[in-house]
């Protein structure tokens, strides 16, 4: 007996649900036989999918590494256009005699969750090897920073006093100098990262033959793809995704994180969760 093209997807806010249901309603309407599972962390969703129980999952960026060292063969099928060329930025206050990122040595810099990309793992790395203390915010562990609760309390942090730095991606700080929480003109970006890819699509090399037929899986993509943001049907379902259109998926903006996993051992290279005090 066949079943439906599965896909997985992370609980990191009850929007979630709106999201895949709408999706599901909308795929199904065009002839694709897909249902999805929702998990409460990436690295039980990777282990799933690795293992058989989906067919493809919708990744963050730390996930789609580990996906790519358990099986190299692993493809990243799409992406939306808000995933690629991401940047984030170490935000000092703007009286901090800090000009240059030599200058935080003995400074404490804070991040948000040790498993956050944008938050903790890039800009870390780009620090480097300069002596500093790190106080991390892990709000959310084990959804690899799909949220801003720790890159909010870092900012919090840093308004106070408590920090001389704070991480967290340029997007994020925009949002909380709109709202608030940063002041207008308290802060002041110290240096960015290169630019790099956020979520993708990913799927295992081969359709699983529990597929209803080879073609199912090309048939999500094609189906994405042509979702059009002028489509009452789609679009409120896109915004609520965060993205106007999907995009082919690429592997070249990773090349960075994996730089960064490498550094502080976050997974081994075969995809196994090596870093201390990681608790999904």
């Amino acid at each position: 007996m066949t079943r439906p093209l599965r896909l997985g997807a992370v609980a990191y806010d009850p929007k979630v649900v709106t999201i895949w249901d709408g999706f599901r309603v909308w795929l199904r309407h065009r002839g694709l036989d897909f249902d999805y599972v929702l998990y409460s962390h990436y690295e039980r969703q990777v282990e799933e999918l690795v293992g058989g129980s989906i067919d493809v999952a919708w990744n963050s960026p730390l996930a789609w590494v580990r996906t790519r060292r358990l099986v190299p063969s692993a493809t990243s099928l799409v992406m939306r256009d808000t995933d690629q060329d991401l940047v984030s930025v170490i935000v000092v206050r703007a009286d901090s005699s800090t000009t240059e990122l030599d200058e935080l040595e003995g400074a404490t810099v804070g991040v948000g969750a040790v498993d956050s990309p944008q938050a903790t793992l890039l800009p870390l790395a780009l620090i480097g090897d300069t002596p500093i203390t790190v106080r991390r915010f892990d709000i959310g562990v084990g959804l690899h920073g799909d949220h801003i609760g720790g890159e909010r309390d870092a900012a919090r942090a840093l308004v106070a006093g408590e920090v001389d730095a704070a991480c967290m991606s340029d997007a994020t700080h925009l949002m909380l100098s709109k709202e608030g929480t940063l002041p207008a003109g308290s802060t002041r970006i110290l240096a960015h990262t290169p630019p790099y890819d956020h979520c993708n699509m990913t799927a295992t090399s081969e359709s699983p033959e529990s597929l209803e037929s080879p073609e199912s899986l090309g048939r999500f993509v094609s189906l994405l793809l042509e979702m059009d943001y002028a489509d009452p049907a789609v679009r409120p379902l896109l915004d609520l995704e965060g993205l106007t259109r999907w995009l082919p998926g690429r592997t070249s903006g990773y090349v960075q994180l994996e730089a960064a996993v490498d550094r502080i051992g976050f997974y081994d290279h075969h995809g196994q969760v090596t870093v201390a005090d990681y608790e999904p």
